[in-house]
């Protein structure tokens, strides 16, 4: 079996125990959540955790791509100092707050990276441990037990700063405006940046636009509950299986 094979098993291996963990009633039975956040919900961010965060091999691709291109932005956010002059009105707008509204848009991004170098590690181990396809719970739980605890944490934590970036209603929206405004005047420079580059910070866009609608049902209170919800679920089934 190929690497590329390999990857595309586990990924939809992965992505079955996302489905399994974020059922309504699973949930339900195992923690105890605000009558607010209902079963819609509920699906609502397993939803968007197997569009955003776990695409499917197909999507996977597109934004691996995609996202080899934000990757240097992501990693140095001044190389976007250059759009950033070209946007003056954001100057204007935001003066000197630009560049850390800038930082943790890009931050919160990175969550769809973890996501990938994650699974990545697990192709390294399944084939070093002579692991084979079909990819069920099971194979995926012992993929999780030899990775590195902190591997693991560092996954959860950026996970997390995704929710708390899209709690912070003020900040959020200052985001998305902030990375529009830079894709558009992006567009109008295709000399100056690639369509990857662009297609990145799209791509990257839609991730915080759905996470804001997401949020958006409920109210702050019960927005906290659900970042704390999905922390402890995903801590909680590091700890089952360590």
């Amino acid at each position: 079996m190929t690497r590329e094979k390999v990857l595309q098993e586990i990924i939809e291996g992965y992505r079955a125990t996302i489905r399994q963990r974020y059922q309504y009633q699973n949930i339900k039975r195992n923690y105890e959540i605000p009558e607010t956040i209902s079963e819609e919900t509920v699906i609502l961010l397993r939803n968007y955790f197997l569009n955003h965060i776990y695409p499917d091999f197909e999507k996977r691709k597109e934004l691996d791509k995609a996202f080899q291109s934000l990757d240097e932005y992501i990693k140095q956010p001044q190389k976007l100092i250059q759009v950033v002059l070209d946007a003056s009105r954001l100057i204007l707008t935001y003066g000197r707050h630009l560049p850390k509204i800038l930082s943790t848009g890009l931050k919160a991004m990175k969550s769809f990276r973890a996501a990938a170098k994650f699974e990545n590690i697990f192709v390294e181990e399944a084939i070093k441990n002579n692991m084979e396809a079909p990819y069920d719970l099971s194979k995926i739980n012992k993929l999780v037990n030899l990775l590195p605890r902190k591997e693991i944490e560092d996954f959860i934590e950026t996970s997390q700063s995704l929710f708390e970036t899209l709690h912070d209603k003020a900040l959020i929206n200052k985001i998305i405006e902030i990375i529009e405004f830079l894709i558009s005047v992006m567009r109008k420079k295709e000399k100056s940046y690639s369509p990857s580059q662009i297609k990145g910070l799209e791509l990257g866009l839609e991730m915080l636009v759905e996470g804001n609608k997401l949020f958006n049902q409920l109210n702050k209170k019960d927005q906290k509950k659900l970042i704390s919800l999905i922390t402890t679920i995903e801590r909680d089934r590091l700890n089952q299986i360590s």
